[in-house]
């Protein structure tokens, strides 16, 4: 038995979880002195998410066997993001609106102090619409690399599929099969990394739990409790459903992904369980091509759980302050969220940054008043990390069986035996 237990690497995980909580509640100073193991951890992780994301999107576009192919699963990838992201959106106000979590506070803006928040505000304060879609142009073709920004990455792989996708075989193929063989030896070396997750996931929870304290928890708990709520019911009702449609049950999906889904629990952060993702989607059953073409893609435009974050909080820091929003304000919420949210990947804090660039740009809500979230919100981003990889996950489950890429005999055996996976 104990045998069997130390051979799962998801078992090590989940016990230095609790661990890790245990050592940040009691010894509060260790914990937060772990931050540099967390972050050491979640850099191993970053630093491959480029090179990865390229190669995996080289491959599903001049490997796809036709540009008319990689065009259509791009464009309904797209579509079907923005479909269910307004969804996630439209389901954090009505939670908003229907629960007022904020309307008991009877804050006076007055009183709130800017300078805590000043660091996220100076970052999003000067952005605009139009700077949200040129920060996708990368200075030079490698800088998107170094700096890492998701959207800049994606860009230039989409360039240079498309360019490799134009050559004559005798010169493709051997391209295409050189960049397989890379893409084999990075996920290499993201398995030996991997070997690190429980270490990381301890430090991670630790530092959280020590610097925060659970005890921060309770005067906003109300809010942090219907967010977790609004996030379930969304991957269960919406999510659920569209999979239901399409022929698979979401539980048993969510059983199969269930250490990947651990990883970002601790960690927070999409990133640190993005390669594992892919790995196991292929496993699967799922195509090499539309795994690569969409779950990159899904990672910037697919945020499930940023979206529901944005409309949720932003209804909270307005009721808690007294001001009244109109459905025509809520309306342009909703529409700036919209854009705003792209390019919030996994990175922690990423949807407090994005959450100031929305305040900022939609007039009623002063963005000092995100200091009333300022403590929770890393206890909320775990829901939002979450919530943003199972909708990726399940979108490329809707994109293989769309584009009938999907081995159901595989599929099924897979999910069958789910319990039984491994990070």
């Amino acid at each position: 038995m104990l045998k069997r237990f130390g051979s799962k690497l998801y078992n090590w995980v989940a016990l230095m979880i609790i661990l890790g909580t245990l050592l940040g509640h009691f010894y509060p100073k260790a914990g937060v002195a772990l931050q540099p193991v967390a972050e050491g951890f979640i850099n191993l992780i970053k630093m491959l998410i480029p090179p990865v994301i390229m190669v995996t999107i080289v491959i599903g576009i001049a490997g796809s066997g036709s540009m008319k192919k990689a065009g259509r699963v791009g464009g309904k990838a797209i579509l079907y993001f923005e479909v269910v992201s307004t969804f996630a959106l439209v389901v954090g106000l009505a939670m908003a609106n229907l629960f007022k979590p904020g309307a008991s506070f009877h804050v006076d803006p007055a009183k709130l102090d800017p300078k805590l928040v000043a660091t996220y505000v100076d970052k999003a304060a000067h952005m605009t619409v139009a700077d949200h879609f040129m920060k996708m142009i990368p200075k030079t073709l490698f800088s998107a690399f170094t700096e890492g920004d998701i959207l800049q990455v994606l860009l230039v792989s989409v360039l240079l599929g498309f360019a490799l996708a134009h050559l004559k075989d005798d010169i493709r193929q051997p391209l295409v099969a050189g960049f397989e063989k890379v893409s084999k030896w990075l996920f290499g070396v993201m398995r030996l990394i991997l070997y690190t997750a429980p270490l990381g996931a301890g430090a991670a929870i630790a530092f959280t739990i020590g610097k925060f304290g659970l005890r921060s928890l309770l005067p906003m708990g109300t809010l942090i409790l219907l967010f977790y709520a609004t996030c379930a019911v969304f991957v269960v009702l919406v999510l659920g459903t569209i999979c239901a449609f399409a022929g698979f049950n979401i539980l048993r999906l969510l059983s199969y992904i269930k250490s990947e889904l651990l990883l970002v629990l601790a960690t927070s952060s999409s990133e640190s369980a993005l390669i594992p993702l892919m790995e196991k989607l292929e496993r699967i059953g799922l195509s090499k091509s539309v795994v690569g073409l969409v779950v990159p893609t899904g990672y910037s435009f697919n945020l499930d759980g940023t979206n529901i974050y944005m409309t949720l909080a932003s209804l909270f820091i307005a009721q808690a302050l007294g001001i009244h929003l109109t459905l025509g304000q809520q309306m342009s919420i909703l529409v700036v969220a919209m854009i705003t949210s792209k390019g919030a990947t996994g990175v922690t804090g990423s949807g407090f940054i994005t959450l100031a660039a929305t305040l900022a740009v939609v007039p009623g809500i002063p963005v000092t008043g995100m200091v009333l979230i300022l403590g929770i919100d890393k206890f909320m981003s775990e829901a939002r990390a979450i919530t943003n990889h199972i909708g990726n996950c399940v979108a490329a489950v809707l994109m293989a069986i769309w584009e009938k890429e999907l081995d159901w005999d595989t599929f099924k055996a897979e999910l069958a035996r789910g319990s039984q996976s491994t990070i």
